[in-house]
């Protein structure tokens, strides 16, 4: 019967937020004040991006087993998820009866033997497909790329991470750690820039 099929899990499409998907009212949570008037609405709230971030370590875990680990964090943007991840792997290593061994780096290319990217958005999946190429070159055993976010954008090349923790729309998003020329780290949710916004802060 097709419904007692195993098929292999796709971790690279992750939660699929539609492009008609509305969003929440920002009165319904908190934010900084100094935005007020800067967003239209809450995309992620920071409690599903922290569910969301907490089941793709057990993923992560489940698929690479319990090899070490050298975690490559791509700055800036993706810094916050990769704490987050990396905290939440750890936890899964304290619990268990294997131990993993696990290093952080910030994309300084040398000899790696089990490599996971962690990156913050991919859009047309260009950047990474470069970054995949230049760190090829020292023959690690495998890459993972794990990517907070994937956007639904015409200019795709077609990359998918290994790990994605939501697929969106072609939308302009801030916050948790995703900025707008420096602003709107310290926002915990991740949420879409208004006009206002992008006027204000633009450079």
């Amino acid at each position: 019967m097709a419904g007692n099929r195993e098929e292999a899990p796709d971790y690279g499409r992750g939660v699929v937020i539609m492009d008609d998907w509305p969003g929440y009212d920002l009165s319904l949570f908190t934010y900084p004040q100094h935005y007020y008037g800067d967003l239209a609405y809450v995309l992620i709230p920071h409690g599903i991006i922290v569910d969301r971030i907490e089941r793709l370590a057990k993923d992560i875990m489940k698929d690479i087993g319990y090899c070490d680990i050298m975690v490559l964090c791509v700055l800036k943007g993706g810094y916050k998820f990769c704490a987050d991840l990396v905290e939440h792997l750890k936890n899964i290593s304290r619990n268990s009866d294997g131990y993993v061994s696990m290093k952080v780096d910030f994309i300084r290319l040398k000899s790696y033997r089990n490599i996971l990217i962690v990156e913050d958005v991919v859009g047309t999946g260009r950047t990474m497909k470069a970054l995949l190429s230049s760190i090829e070159k020292y023959k690690p055993n495998m890459i993972k790329v794990a990517s907070l976010l994937v956007k639904r954008t015409p200019r795709s090349d077609g990359f998918r991470p290994d790990y994605a923790g939501f697929e969106i729309p072609n939308l302009f998003v801030v916050g948790y750690a995703l900025d707008y020329n420096e602003y709107f780290r310290d926002l915990n949710h991740i949420c879409v820039i208004n006009e206002h916004g992008k006027e204000k802060y633009r450079v």
